[in-house]
């Protein structure tokens, strides 16, 4: 069941309630004109959502798995995850495809190391705030990021109506977007979404002109199924059914494994997809 707050969140996304198919396989989207481009959320799309976001379970095939859809795709490849780029090498070693992290606050081009901010830091009172909050609210785990900050109640779902009130007086006090996940609070500063990361990846080589594909779990992810819509393309949601803006659902992580996996010796240059009603 979606929670209350995400519901909110959906609508204000103008996300819309209805039954989704499954996505045809990866290699058979082509066409001869419009070649896909692949973006892909990380925790709870391509690993488990864990209570604490560093105990993630990695498996030892990811890394192999995403360099070779970056080679499939030819470059038309990117994560885009609510981590730090600094968090996620930490788990998936140096990174040599497109990444985007913090929401797309930090944004990186594939074989570079050079990060491009798509947003401005985030103030450092905001961290201690929320930190400070935090402690006196039985431990929440707070998750500090360059451009954002998340506050997990997972474990402490009693101080979710104290957190949401804190955090809507700090976001309005620092003129910070206010964003619900699953069991997570986040501030973050202007520009620092995932909708605007595919939308800067899409306006340049090798991803301009291509057919954009995001696949993403969270409410958070919602912004990147809106621009890839936008841009003629489509959202692929992971897990339970719920509103969202994307065009087809995958049932897990695993699901989601096996999507990417298959066909490996095709290559998706292309879509070749029905526009939607």
């Amino acid at each position: 069941m979606t929670d209350p707050r995400e519901a909110q969140s959906l609508a204000e996304h103008g996300a819309i309630p209805r039954d989704l198919p499954s996505p045809p396989p990866l290699a058979t989207l082509s066409s001869s004109t419009d070649p896909v481009a692949l973006f892909l959320d990380f925790d709870g799309t391509l690993v488990e959502i864990a209570d604490d976001p560093h105990g993630v379970y990695v498996p030892a095939s990811l890394p192999a798995l995403i360099a070779d859809l970056n080679a499939r795709l030819e470059g038309r490849f990117a994560v885009v995850t609510g981590r730090s780029l600094e968090a996620l090498e930490a788990m998936l070693g140096p990174l040599d495809v497109a990444v985007a992290g913090s929401h797309g606050g930090e944004f990186r081009q594939a074989g570079s190391r050079e990060v491009t901010p798509l947003a401005q830091p985030l103030p450092g009172a905001v961290t201690k705030r929320l930190s400070d909050f935090a402690k006196d609210h039985g431990g929440l785990l707070v998750e500090p990021k360059p451009f954002s900050i998340a506050v997990h109640y997972r474990r402490h779902p009693e101080a979710l109506a104290a957190l949401v009130a804190c955090a809507d007086e700090t976001g309005a006090a620092f003129g910070l977007k206010l964003k619900h996940g699953k069991q997570v609070i986040e501030l973050a500063m202007p520009g620092s979404d995932k909708g605007s990361a595919v939308e800067r990846f899409m306006q340049g080589p090798p991803f301009a002109g291509a057919f954009p594909l995001f696949i993403g779990d969270d409410v958070t992810d919602e912004d990147a199924f809106a621009a890839v819509t936008r841009l003629g393309g489509a959202g692929i949601l992971v897990g339970p059914m719920r509103e969202t803006h994307a065009r087809w659902r995958l049932e897990s992580v695993s699901a989601v494994h096996a999507w990417l996996a298959a066909d490996r010796s095709s290559t998706p240059n292309s879509h070749k997809e029905n526009s939607p009603a």
